[in-house]
């Protein structure tokens, strides 16, 4: 794998990519087969129970009693907004290759053009 290339996390679980049978790509995020499957049954078991969920989800971080388990998700987490940017950036370069100006870009990620061209021109 070329290094410029974050190895890739499960973005529910953060499990590394060669720690899981499958990992599914979405825009700047993965999920693999174990979330799959867990979130299967979380939403058929809703879907049995007829109910509505209220509220917002519970944060992860916030489930942690154990400060170690805390820390430990850590570098994992900061590996995954590392892959999001690293999509980030390919989607952008890829609209760039289609033709899409600096200010269309920025228009939609809802930046300036001279912000959005200093983070992913790659002019430095």
């Amino acid at each position: 794998m070329p290094d410029d290339v974050p190895r890739a996390f499960c973005s529910f679980c953060l499990k590394a990519g060669t720690e899981v049978a499958v990992l599914v790509a979405g825009p700047g995020v993965y999920i693999c087969d174990g979330c799959v499957a867990l979130c299967a049954g979380l939403v058929d078991a809703h879907g049995r129970a007829g109910a509505r969920s209220e509220g917002a989800p519970a944060a992860p971080w916030a489930a942690e009693a154990d400060l170690d388990a805390v820390l430990a998700a850590i570098p994992r987490v900061a590996e995954s907004r590392n892959q999001a940017d690293h999509a980030l950036a390919q989607y952008v370069a890829r609209a760039r290759e289609m033709g899409a100006s600096w200010a269309r870009v920025a228009q939609v990620m809802g930046i300036t053009r001279q912000s959005a061209w200093e983070r992913f021109s790659g002019a430095r």
